[in-house]
């Protein structure tokens, strides 16, 4: 899980993020949070609201960051560079968009990658208005949970 992004307007919201985590944990899924070094804190924080510890937040370089995607049962980001990776190594995805269309930047339509997108309009880059864009504050913890299911064909009733 990546809960970074260059933009405010492409970060998901911190509680909706560890919600998400809490209940893959729940699940019995080993759930790590990345980030680079400036969003530590921000990944610590979703790791501390999920119930996790620090341990899950693991201090990676791209090569070591870029091995967790490869090996990852899933990948679940917004709109960002490690969503570019996840579509590299085919790993499932599950990304979060905001003022732009995944039509535009999102993964390619394959089985095991599923954007999420709430807008109807494409905005031409990253949003001038402070905040989270309302077409990402539009996705719910449980439609990510449900899109998981839906990549890693895992059981409804998980």
């Amino acid at each position: 899980m990546h809960p970074g992004a260059k933009s405010p307007s492409r970060r998901w919201p911190v509680d909706r993020f560890a919600a998400v985590a809490r209940r893959l944990h729940a699940w019995g899924h080993r759930v790590l949070i990345t980030g680079s070094e400036s969003e530590r804190e921000l990944a610590v924080r979703v790791a501390t609201r999920a119930g996790l510890d620090e341990s899950a937040v693991p201090r990676t370089g791209l090569g070591e960051l870029a091995g967790l995607v490869a090996h990852a049962r899933v990948v679940i980001s917004g709109d960002t560079g490690i969503a570019h990776l996840a579509s590299a190594y085919r790993t499932p995805s599950v990304i979060l968009f905001g003022p732009m269309s995944p039509a535009r930047w999102g993964p390619p339509d394959r089985p095991q990658h599923h954007a999420i997108w709430h807008g109807t309009r494409s905005e031409p880059g990253d949003s001038p208005r402070p905040g989270v864009h309302p077409a990402l504050l539009a996705v719910s913890p449980d439609e990510v949970l449900d899109a998981v299911r839906e990549v890693t064909g895992a059981p409804a009733t998980v």
